[in-house]
């Protein structure tokens, strides 16, 4: 949210390495991915298992790498 609201306009970047975790703590970051306003573009840069993978395919329409 604090980058939404230094620019509104601009995408925020989430780079993921995962190999999971907390269910309970990846859906308060998918809440908040689907939040705000700005598309979020995830990028994986090793591993993305489990709630990490789950987060990767949760960015915006055609940012997700």
């Amino acid at each position: 949210m604090y980058l939404e609201s230094q620019d509104p306009e601009k995408d925020i970047s989430l780079y993921i390495n995962s190999p999971g975790g907390s269910v309970s703590a990846g859906f308060a970051i998918y809440d908040t991915m689907k939040y705000i306003k700005c598309d979020v573009s995830t990028i994986c840069i090793g591993l993305a298992a489990s709630m990490g993978a789950f987060l990767l395919s949760s960015g915006a329409k055609g940012k997700k790498t």
